[in-house]
């Protein structure tokens, strides 16, 4: 009998922790996560080039601001509802058939919005862009963890992490180009193109890496999530439009209640829908909790910044978009060097590298004003968009080797929902503290709009560099085990696997 090399390799010694999740090699795992990489940079364009829409579909569609902010909001509560239930679906649906379907959503949804006669249509179709979304981020992680070998998983996530953050960079520069030349239903045309290469690649090269173990559906707990999710990513979306309004308070109130009817009931069920007791293990609680401050943070500068060049400095928002790519280029080559250096140095030197970097250039933005040079804010932006990944990368690659491999979809899906809740809540936070920078500023008698707008901007800075600091104390908690896992000698039977 004859039994060829890839046999014989099984034969050999086999990390026994990993032998039911993990291939034991897979060559050219990057092709293998191409179709991954490009769906996730596709659903984090889509989320970060809409803004720049809205003013044309108020006047297209002839809705109010608060109506049209749908388009934002929707798609985080689309994000926000999926995301918990990823982690269960994947113990149920092959991981590449669960892809195809999320592309296969966004797709319809970038068609239905291209030709939308409507504004209802219009929200439908982003509607299902979101769902996509919610799925591929967890899932590309999960399968992250089982693609690359343990040594490679912060370099691995230091791709995907290109991958995210890359996309609110260029984002708002593609989207202002295309409505230039064309209109907004270009964006839309464009992200359906997109959309038929990730399916493509995904068909031809993704693998199905993560083991199904089918447990039981709890009915309740499905509710629960949608709700509860829903209704908290809804309230402190809403915040910066409708303020605290009874609506708001409402939804905040019965999120935050269903949320814990939902955690209580994940930990106490013999077939969670989300696996909470990763959260018990210190060793990925505490870079998850870094990881969502740091993405908060991220999220309130990308919110403010741009804003500030155009209503503060009087800039373009093609020019403000071009302004910010010298940032994008050098956050790309940061957050590929954090995951490279991670898998040698681990995490805490690092994360104290980007802190110290964050605050330096968050610093210098509040030296901006109306009247400063373009050069002192490419500096900043620069100087911020270094330090971010080292935080940000260095702790998500922590967090995700901290957990045994079946624990890896859960914990996937547990960190990415933290983010976008946290994600939703700073873009909140930033909004009213912007508002109450301009107030303050109009009390004392200023009567320049730019230079309030400058000033209300600052308290959004100093909230995302609390954010920040909130990441260093945690980062004293970090634990710093950067062995990898033993090698345990199993015994495989050559004549059964040549059979």
């Amino acid at each position: 009998m004859s039994v060829d090399k890839t046999t014989v390799r099984k034969n050999q010694l086999i990390d026994a922790s990993f032998v039911p999740d993990r291939p034991h090699h897979i060559d050219h795992p990057h092709k293998v996560m191409l179709g991954l990489y490009i769906s996730v940079f596709l659903g984090m364009l889509s989320e970060t080039s809409m803004n720049i829409t809205l003013p044309d579909l108020m006047t297209d569609f002839g809705v109010s601001s608060g109506t049209v902010q749908w388009m934002v909001v929707g798609y985080m509560l689309a994000i926000g509802v999926v995301l918990p239930c990823v982690g269960f679906l994947l113990k149920w649906v092959k991981a590449k058939t669960l892809a195809l379907f999320a592309l296969t959503c966004f797709l319809i949804g970038a068609i239905v919005c291209t030709f939308a006669p409507t504004f209802p249509i219009l929200l439908a179709g982003r509607i299902a862009q979101g769902i996509s979304t919610g799925i591929v981020l967890p899932t590309m992680y999960a399968a992250i963890m089982r693609v690359f070998p343990p040594h490679k998983i912060g370099a691995a996530n230091g791709v995907a992490g290109l991958v995210i953050m890359f996309a609110p960079v260029i984002g708002p520069t593609i989207a202002g180009a295309l409505i230039g030349a064309l209109s907004w239903r270009a964006i839309f045309a464009l992200f359906a193109v997109v959309a038929v290469i990730a399916i493509v690649c995904t068909a031809l090269f993704f693998i199905t890496p993560i083991e199904r173990t089918r447990p039981s559906v709890d009915v309740l707990s499905v509710i629960a999530s949608a709700v509860g999710f829903g209704c908290l990513v809804a309230g402190v979306s809403l915040i910066s439009d409708m303020g605290f309004s009874p609506v708001v308070i409402g939804l905040l109130v019965v999120g935050v209640l269903v949320l814990a009817f939902y955690a209580r009931r994940q930990l106490t069920i013999a077939s969670p829908l989300l696996d909470l007791h990763a959260l018990g293990i210190a060793a990925f609680r505490v870079p998850a909790i870094m990881v969502s401050c740091s993405f908060a943070c991220t999220l309130a500068f990308m919110y403010l910044v741009p804003q500030e060049l155009q209503r503060g400095l009087g800039l373009s928002s093609t020019v403000a978009g071009l302004l910010m790519l010298p940032g994008g280029v050098v956050n790309a080559i940061c957050t590929l060097m954090a995951g490279r250096l991670f898998d040698r140095h681990g995490a805490k030197r690092l994360v104290w590298f980007g802190v110290a970097m964050t605050v330096i250039g968050g610093a210098m933005f509040f030296a901006i004003g109306t009247d400063s040079t373009i050069a002192l804010f490419i500096a900043a932006h620069v100087i911020v968009m270094v330090g971010i990944p080292f935080i940000q990368q260095s702790a998500q690659s922590a967090a995700l080797k901290s957990l045994p491999m079946h624990m890896a979809a859960d914990g996937s899906t547990i960190m990415n929902t933290m983010q976008q809740v946290c994600g939703a809540i700073a873009t909140a936070v930033a909004t009213c503290l912007l508002g109450l920078g301009q107030m303050r500023y109009v009390a004392a008698g200023g009567d320049n709009p730019a230079q309030g707008f400058v000033d209300g901007s600052r308290y959004g800075y100093l909230f995302g560099l609390a954010l920040v600091a909130v990441a260093l104390l945690f980062s004293f908690l970090l634990s710093e085990h950067t062995d990898e896992p033993k090698l345990v000698p199993v015994h495989v039977d050559i004549e059964k696997l040549a059979a």
